[in-house]
């Protein structure tokens, strides 16, 4: 007998074609016993991952597919997602087998309890590689840095929501869109499960090194204006030191004979401020582009097809 409530699962799909039978397989070990949607958001795929999603969906009514015109990027294609979803609690994960399955009825039993939001935290492991290791400690230890609020390092886009969540979620309609951040922002009782990522099935990851500095800059804007404010309290701090050797430069120039058109220091001096002058106006201008994107009012997705 199936229980009374229901669960979508969203997963977002990018040229996943030869990942789409085997997840769809192992979800069906584990959905049976409750009634279900599974909701793939196909964005933009250029191979045969919609083909396929669409095979399964005409042999399961429970399976429901949303395909997006282009690539509008995986926040995006979450928030198509969330915004179709029709069940009691929301779940969300990669269609790459890199986030189990298995933990999907542990997940349902903690919001049984009364938790609001389940979240899941990957601990890494040797298999990853040590770039990717180091570049995600410290993009979190930057971001915790200029955000106030706390995300942890291992923090994934696998998470279960109850719909009194993803009712709000769906208010929230900024063009940049960073999950990882706005889930923890929302409150609500939390919990967290910790899982060990097992290898993707097949395929390359979707995440190449300009995505994730791209991604990692999305969420850091995003999310704080601490950056305008450092971008201040440095100013002031070249602006002291430039003041102290002002005042070097005119004793020196009154009160020693050592006085001397020095070429290096000038060069030194002038390319230092310049650059970080330039760091600066790169942080302002792109509050200002983001400003400028948000005004526009674009959605942030257009959908091409859907089953449902």
């Amino acid at each position: 007998m199936k229980n009374s409530f229901k669960v979508s699962i969203i997963i977002p799909c990018y040229n996943e074609e030869s990942n789409i039978n085997q997840l769809y397989k192992s979800l069906s070990e584990h959905i049976n016993d409750f009634s279900y949607e599974l909701l793939f958001i196909d964005d933009g795929s250029t191979d045969k991952t919609l083909d396929n999603i669409k095979a399964i969906a005409s042999t399961n009514k429970q399976v429901k597919y949303i395909s997006l015109s282009r690539n509008f990027g995986h926040q995006n294609a979450l928030k198509a997602g969330y915004d179709s979803a029709k069940g009691d609690c929301v779940i969300c994960m990669d269609a790459d087998l890199q986030h189990p399955p298995e933990l999907i009825l542990e997940m349902i039993n903690l919001w049984q309890k009364g938790y609001k939001i389940v979240t899941t935290k990957r601990n890494q492991d040797k298999s990853l590689g040590l770039f990717k290791r180091i570049t995600s400690r410290v993009f979190y230890k930057i971001i915790n840095f200029l955000s106030e609020v706390k995300i942890e390092n291992g923090t994934a886009d696998f998470r279960l929501l109850d719909k009194q969540v993803v009712q709000e979620l769906k208010k929230i309609n900024e063009k940049f869109l960073f999950y990882r951040g706005l889930i923890p922002w929302l409150g609500f009782s939390q919990i967290q499960l910790e899982y060990i990522a097992p290898p993707r099935f097949s395929g390359k990851t979707k995440y190449s090194f300009s995505k994730m500095l791209h991604f990692a800059s999305d969420g850091i804007t995003s999310f704080s204006v601490k950056p305008l404010k450092v971008s201040i309290y440095l100013g002031f701090l070249i602006a002291f030191v430039a003041f102290l050797y002002i005042l070097y430069a005119i004793y020196i120039s009154v009160f020693t004979d050592n006085a001397v058109a020095g070429w290096t220091s000038t060069i030194i001096s002038v390319l230092f401020i310049g650059g970080i002058q330039l760091i600066m106006i790169g942080i302002v201008g792109n509050y200002l582009g983001k400003l400028f994107m948000e005004n526009k009012k674009r959605p942030n997705y257009i959908i091409k097809d859907k089953n449902d």
